[in-house]
């Protein structure tokens, strides 16, 4: 029988300075279509309703932030990132009373072209170990030396790139976070650390349009995708 989530919070860390995209400004306050990347981002998640809350971690020092559309909504919650992603998220984690009844959608700043049929394949796979929107590798992988030659071919069929949201029980994923946290062990993302404690979350494939925006290309890549969607509403 299919489990039902009774809570889903959605937890945005948007703290990070996206040094990669060379620009004036972090990756998530660049400009698309006259809104931001990261409004973009916030407003599918907003306008799905099984998402009770948002919680936006972002910079303490945060000179944009104040200036966005989405405060007024009543859904959303700030509150103050850390030095790492782990680190937003688990702040984000420590906001929320009811925990272990609580499920967590926890989503890229800068990934902006989220559909809400992914979110529905995600939020269908309930149980403890969670799950990811993921896509299978199609090319060849290389696996390479210290001094970049190719050491070997990976057999690509076992490989998937991770994407967000990822979705998890809160208490399980606060309890990862932790275990990395005091350890000082690097994960980059969620999963990562639910693997840390044992759990093996399960592969939803996703769409490939929804990147992550990390180089300067990525925004016209992303400019493209959304404007195919607002063809289609």
């Amino acid at each position: 029988m299919q489990k039902r989530v009774d809570k889903i919070i959605a937890i945005v860390p948007a703290a990070g300075v996206g040094s990669r995209m060379q620009a004036d400004r972090p990756k998530q306050y660049l400009e698309i279509q006259g809104k931001t990347v990261l409004e973009h981002s916030l407003n599918v998640l907003l306008d799905y309703p099984p998402i009770a809350k948002v919680i936006v971690a972002v910079s303490k020092d945060d000179p944009y932030v104040e200036s966005l559309s989405f405060l007024h909504r009543e859904e959303i919650e700030l509150v103050h990132g850390g030095d790492s992603r782990a680190e937003s998220v688990f702040n984000g984690l420590k906001q929320i009373q009811d925990a272990e009844n609580t499920w967590v959608l926890v989503h890229d700043a800068a990934r902006p072209c989220l559909t809400h049929q992914d979110l529905d394949q995600l939020i269908r796979v309930v149980d403890e170990h969670g799950a990811i929107l993921a896509v299978p590798v199609v090319e060849t992988v290389k696996k390479m030396t210290i001094d970049r030659r190719i050491l070997a071919t990976e057999d690509r069929s076992y490989f998937w790139l991770a994407q967000t949201p990822q979705f998890f029980r809160a208490d399980l994923l606060k309890k990862g976070l932790a275990f990395a946290l005091e350890r000082n062990l690097q994960v980059t993302d969620d999963a990562s650390a639910m693997e840390l404690i044992g759990f093996q979350p399960h592969l939803v494939t996703g769409r490939r349009d929804n990147i992550k925006i990390t180089h300067p290309e990525d925004l016209a890549l992303a400019e493209f995708y959304l404007a195919k969607k607002l063809t289609k509403i």
